[in-house]
């Protein structure tokens, strides 16, 4: 799930020039993470991962990290 994100975030919505550098736990929204890229990114993992991300948990904490987003998605109710 992971590696997912992470392909996705740096191939669509930052531009890092060696992504394998940054670690789970470094800061996306430092890196360049936006409001709109937030929002894609909850699209993308909401298709890929069969997930519901609520609007009211899209916070700071949530989407800081991959770790922080990993542990997200896999608290979120399965989409039906």
């Amino acid at each position: 799930m992971k590696e997912q994100l992470k392909a996705f975030i740096f191939s669509e919505l930052i531009y890092h020039e060696d992504p394998s550098v940054f670690g789970d736990d470094d800061d996306l929204l430092e890196a360049g993470l936006d409001s709109m890229g937030i929002m894609r990114l909850i699209m993308f993992a909401e298709k890929e991962f069969g997930v519901i991300l609520p609007d009211t948990e899209i916070e700071p904490d949530n989407v800081q990290s991959l770790n922080a987003l990993e542990n997200w998605i896999k608290q979120a109710p399965q989409n039906a």
